[in-house]
């Protein structure tokens, strides 16, 4: 008699446990063990488990219609079947020591096994080490677990990854070639983005599921400025509120312009034209803002559109809420916003904080110049 698992498709499923966990404590990624010693001595919860327990979640009724390979405990198996999967297991790992020959590996042997779709819970440097195993031979989705995720091999969260997969399943996607960027990360703690591209990986692809790469700020030096000092208006209206500066270079405009030696990639805290605050981690920003009111001045993601989710984590579920959704000021120049050709993003980690915002918000463009834009997740 025939055995059903072999006509079943065949997905691998990588989790790179480590990734994204410098994020919440701001330190702006999770190469290398310094780091992610570092970031585990400041607190920080490892969450890329917990991201892709949300794709997997929402495929779990194709659990006796796929075969599900992975490797061992906290790479792959132990989210699997939290979510109602009993995969084949390949492969061996030190648990709590999982490196990225892990992940290069662990890729390898999913090719091997017969995967026709590799899922992979990370940030750009795991989608790195994917593309340095299997190349272009393996169609990929990435699921968005990382701090910095410029790479435009990943899903727009990890709810939409599950949207891919389905689509692959039935048939239903192309497969485009998508780039595989990444920074170095000394570099971009000092304020330097210099993306490099480090290959290509094919995805399924299905438009608004799988984002773009980030681009660069490309907005006229003046407008910039102009969407500055439309937040210094709002400001001057509430100047006893704390100020949650958020990275990016349209937000930095708003540090240049009130004389203040803001960071380019990290999370200030203003009040009333003073620095209060650089570079600040979730639990500081917590702290500062305890029975204060608080105001957070975002900015969208060239390219992508996300405001939450994407290399500030440290304006967490928990920050959002307390600060509260009307107190979110969310800026960039017209050129950004059409360029996206779709609407802003949240990915926060948290679906029911994603829920709270998405819809409608209003979002600064310049000095008394506003334009309302939608926001999903």
């Amino acid at each position: 008699m025939a055995n059903p698992a072999e006509h079943r498709r065949r997905l691998g499923l990588i989790v790179n446990p480590l990734a994204g966990i410098g994020g919440r404590v701001g330190l702006k990624g999770s190469d290398g063990t310094t780091i992610v010693a570092r970031a585990l001595a400041l607190g920080a919860v490892p969450s890329a488990e917990q991201r892709a327990a949300q794709t997997l979640a929402a495929l779990c009724d194709l659990a006796d219609a796929v075969v599900l390979g992975t490797y061992p405990a906290e790479m792959g198996a132990r989210t699997a079947r939290a979510c109602g999967f009993e995969p084949a297991l390949l492969g061996s790992i030190v648990s709590g020591r999982t490196t990225a020959d892990d992940t290069r590996r662990a890729a390898s042997d999913l090719h091997r096994w017969g995967a026709e779709l590799l899922l992979f819970a990370g940030g750009d440097g795991t989608a790195r080490d994917v593309a340095a195993a299997t190349g272009m031979a393996l169609p990929v989705i990435g699921i968005p677990a990382g701090v910095k995720i410029h790479s435009s091999v990943f899903a727009v969260t990890p709810r939409r990854a599950a949207e891919v997969v389905r689509g692959f399943v039935a048939g239903r996607s192309r497969l485009e070639e998508r780039e595989v960027l990444d920074v170095d990360e000394d570099l971009f703690r000092s304020g330097v983005v210099a993306p490099r591209l480090f290959g290509c990986l094919p995805v399924p692809c299905v438009h608004d599921l799988v984002q773009r790469a980030k681009a660069g700020s490309r907005s006229d030096p003046s407008t910039t400025r102009g969407v500055a000092l439309g937040v210094l208006e709002e400001m001057e209206r509430d100047p006893e509120a704390l100020y949650i500066l958020g990275p990016g270079s349209t937000v930095k405009a708003v540090g240049d312009q009130l004389g203040l030696e803001t960071t380019l990639l990290g999370v200030d805290l203003v009040q009333g034209g003073r620095l209060l605050g650089r570079d600040l981690s979730e639990a500081q920003l917590l702290e500062a803002i305890d029975r204060h009111r608080a105001r957070i001045v975002v900015t969208a993601i060239g390219g992508q559109g996300h405001v939450f989710g994407r290399g500030n984590q440290q304006l967490s579920p928990r920050l959002i809420r307390q600060v509260g959704r009307d107190n979110i000021l969310v800026i960039a120049t017209l050129d950004k916003l059409h360029a996206l050709e779709g609407p802003l993003r949240v990915d926060t980690g948290d679906p029911d904080c994603d829920q709270l915002l998405e819809g409608y918000v209003r979002v600064i463009t310049g000095p008394r110049d506003q334009v309302v834009w939608r926001v999903v997740a």
